[in-house]
């Protein structure tokens, strides 16, 4: 049904251009979230988006059928759920991020981190949103893999030095013990 509505509907040319960029903001990011902002006065609304710009990332409050349109072309049949009351589109940055970003700001102004999402074809509750906030940022991923990776050649590193060393201490003695019997 809806499918048939969005598919019938026209829209001005101004809002063809409001719909235009929504579907540039959502084709230009890996991650899109819904989240609520009900209840928020204008400079929290104002904090929570300087934070996730300091993320990487926008928030727009767009109309939720614009939105609609845009998820219903997409597939996203799912995320039509989540577009309820008041909604306010995230996306740019890294989701692990702004995931983060959104909890603690939502945590503050007592709202769900999120109303659901997509990461990339994966439809995200409002769960898995919180489950990507508790993960560590994509940086500290790869730090703790190169550490992994380099925790085994640091121990060679530090066996064939120990070894070395001690090739070196006998080949000292032996030369010690040689001066020895020489000055003998």
């Amino acid at each position: 049904m809806t499918n048939e509505i969005s598919e019938k509907k026209t829209y001005r040319p101004e809002k063809q251009a409001i719909l235009g960029e929504v579907r540039d903001r959502v084709a230009g990011s890996s991650f899109f979230l819904i989240t609520d902002y009900r209840g928020m006065k204008v400079d929290q609304f104002l904090g929570l988006r300087k934070k996730l710009r300091k993320a990487g990332s926008e928030v727009h409050v767009v109309k939720n059928s614009f939105v609609r349109h845009v998820v219903t072309e997409r597939g996203w049949t799912r995320l039509e759920e989540c577009l309820t009351g008041q909604s306010a589109m995230v996306t740019g940055g890294e989701v692990t991020e702004v995931a983060k970003v959104l909890k603690a700001f939502m945590a503050g102004v007592n709202l769900p981190i999120a109303k659901g999402g997509m990461l990339g074809d994966l439809y995200l509750d409002p769960a898995a949103v919180g489950v990507l906030a508790d993960l560590p940022s994509r940086d500290q991923l790869l730090g703790q893999f190169v550490g992994t990776v380099a925790a085994p050649l640091s121990r060679l590193v530090g066996t064939l030095h120990s070894k070395l060393c001690s090739l070196l201490y006998v080949l000292n003695a032996v030369e010690q013990k040689k001066q020895q019997l020489n000055a003998a």
